[in-house]
């Protein structure tokens, strides 16, 4: 057996790889793209903008039109290895036009770094976020955060942080959080056709593993993906939101009937959509820590 009930790595990269399930990733990558640059032709952005010391650590800002904006922050999928901030700029248009700052967070990849390196990377642009909101008219008070498939696993990873010992800062700085078709177990990916390019440690397993990493306290998360998607994302979220819960954390599963792992991103392009809809009202409810209240 070579993990869980799989036999052997055909079988597990049967679960994990979007072209073996017959789904057409350049035409998937062709709609971000090309709503992307849509998107940034009509909101107001700043692209761009370094938070770290390497040319790749950059974000990009959608601002709101109302000062004191609250922030959704969002982190990229790709498996951690492709992809950039500037294939999602789309998932700015239907929290923007509900008068939510939108940030997309760009990150080094593998295998040029680790998985570790990538969770310091990410950490840093929300430390970078709550320093410098009021610079760009945001509540450093209301900052969420989310993310599909890889970014689902740093969106678990950012509400894991110890925010107050290994930055200075509140523990309660992200409110809440949407994780989207998240990895949170990584123990699957040493045996599957990603590894040449991960180049994962069993030490790098363990420490970013979010399963295994409940923390004491944090922030209302929304676990969601799409229902045609395979039983071992389905097992991710599920496992991953059971623990969740077990730690007396509040969380909750939505449904997207529908959607597969490429297109469960795709409500954000309308405020009105099932995905967006929960996310404005994690955003506008009290935002309540587990632990913490913080109105």
């Amino acid at each position: 057996m070579l993990y869980r009930n799989f036999q052997d790595q055909s079988e597990l990269d049967a679960q994990y790889d979007a072209e073996k399930l017959g789904l057409d990733l350049a035409s998937y990558i062709n709609f971000y793209i090309s709503n992307s640059e849509k998107v940034r032709e009509e909101l107001t952005c700043y692209l761009n903008i370094p938070f770290g010391p390497t040319l790749v650590e950059n974000l990009d800002i959608f601002p709101a039109s109302e000062p004191d904006a609250p922030i959704l922050v969002f982190i990229h999928g790709g498996y951690w290895k492709m992809l950039s901030s500037k294939e999602f700029s789309f998932i700015a248009k239907g929290p923007v036009s509900a008068g939510v700052t939108v940030i997309v967070i760009n990150y080094e990849l593998c295998p040029k770094v680790t998985i570790d390196e990538i969770v310091r990377q990410n950490r840093g642009a929300i430390s970078w976020i709550y320093r410098n909101a009021k610079s760009f008219g945001a509540d450093p008070n209301k900052i969420y955060v989310s993310g599909h498939s890889a970014g689902g696993h740093l969106t678990a990873m950012m509400m894991s942080t110890d925010w107050e010992k290994d930055y200075g800062l509140p523990n309660n700085i992200i409110k809440g959080g949407c994780a989207i078709s998240g990895l949170f177990d990584l123990m699957p990916f040493p045996y599957t056709w990603l590894q040449p390019s991960l180049q994962l440690t069993w030490g790098q397993v363990l420490r970013n593993s979010p399963i295994r990493h409940i923390p004491e306290q944090a922030g209302k998360l929304i676990v969601t993906y799409g229902e045609e998607e395979t039983s071992e994302f389905h097992r991710q979220s599920q496992d991953f939101l059971k623990e969740w819960k077990a730690k007396g954390l509040e969380g909750k599963y939505l449904p997207q009937p529908g959607k597969n792992h490429l297109t469960a991103i795709y409500g954000f392009l309308d405020a009105q959509s099932l995905l967006c809809k929960a996310i404005l009202e994690l955003i506008t409810s009290k935002a309540v820590v587990i632990g913490l209240t913080q109105s």
